[in-house]
């Protein structure tokens, strides 16, 4: 039986195994992990050394590396935090439905780049749904992740009842269908509402930005808490690179860097509005 930090242990994660964890989940996902974050790695990623049978981190690290069979991808979705709830920072969502107007009938593009498992595109969706009082909004969402097991919870579309308790008796009537039988404890989200998100597996630190260029509005909330200043200054100007003159940031309440990014006009209450770069505000 070998230690780490906390107790006894199955597997031995030495502090140079942290350290390699750290070094390669920076470099796949931009995550800057915390060094007191050790006693997490473990709990987290020993559930993958049991499953694929392995001895030591030692082993498992190689497969990472070596990306055999994925393994890359699962060290991935095991690190990523994924804290959400449906209509958290609730104002963003008031202010969302003012800055819908502002576009008229012209189509509208919203880009949620952290999907996590759904609840914030879907508190998206319903949001348009709620404006335009329609089914077929003039309004496209993506909603994209690098963790491809919460992408399959978002394309479910099934909750916990305890996981929509927060929602209004109206808007759970509107936007849910409560389960029956081996469903029973669980709601759906109606295909009516589903069908107006497109999820997609991206990473923030990888390439193929071209696809959302013209975006009207993006929601980047809680994210760049987990990335260095640096990733979080390069994250901001591809934003801000992609997205329409006078577009819209929706970002989490601690993440203030924004403004010290050009480009980006505070409008309160963590929103922020795109200009051309020199443009005084």
């Amino acid at each position: 039986m070998a230690t780490v930090s906390g107790g006894d242990r199955d597997f031995d994660l030495t502090r140079a195994h942290f350290q390699r964890v750290r070094q390669l989940i920076g470099e796949y996902a931009g995550i800057s992990l915390a060094a007191s974050k050790q006693d997490m790695v473990y709990s987290r990623l020993v559930r993958r050394l049991r499953a694929l049978k392995l001895d030591s981190f030692d082993d498992y690290l190689q497969i990472v590396v070596a990306d055999e069979q994925g393994e890359r991808q699962a060290f991935v979705n095991a690190l990523t935090t994924n804290l959400t709830a449906f209509y958290r920072e609730a104002h963003h969502f008031d202010v969302l439905d003012r800055v819908l107007g502002e576009f008229g009938s012209r189509k509208v593009r919203i880009w949620c780049s952290a999907a996590s498992t759904g609840e914030e595109p879907y508190s998206i969706a319903m949001t348009v749904v709620e404006h335009y009082n329609s089914w077929s909004p003039p309004v496209e969402i993506v909603a994209t992740d690098i963790n491809t097991e919460v992408l399959r919870q978002c394309r479910s579309g099934i909750y916990g009842l305890d996981r929509i308790e927060g929602i209004d008796a109206a808007r759970r009537k509107r936007f849910f269908q409560r389960g029956v039988g081996a469903m029973a404890g669980k709601a759906r989200i109606k295909p009516e509402l589903q069908r107006l998100v497109d999820f997609e597996t991206f990473n923030l630190l990888g390439d193929h930005w071209s696809r959302f260029n013209g975006v009207d509005i993006i929601f980047c909330r809680n994210v760049m808490i987990y990335f260095d200043k640096p990733t979080q200054a390069s994250l901001l100007k591809q934003f801000h690179r992609v997205m329409n003159v006078n577009g819209w940031l929706f970002v989490g309440h601690s993440e203030s860097q924004v403004r010290d990014v050009p480009g980006f006009v505070a409008q309160g209450h963590t929103v922020y509005r795109s200009q051309a770069v020199g443009v005084a505000a």
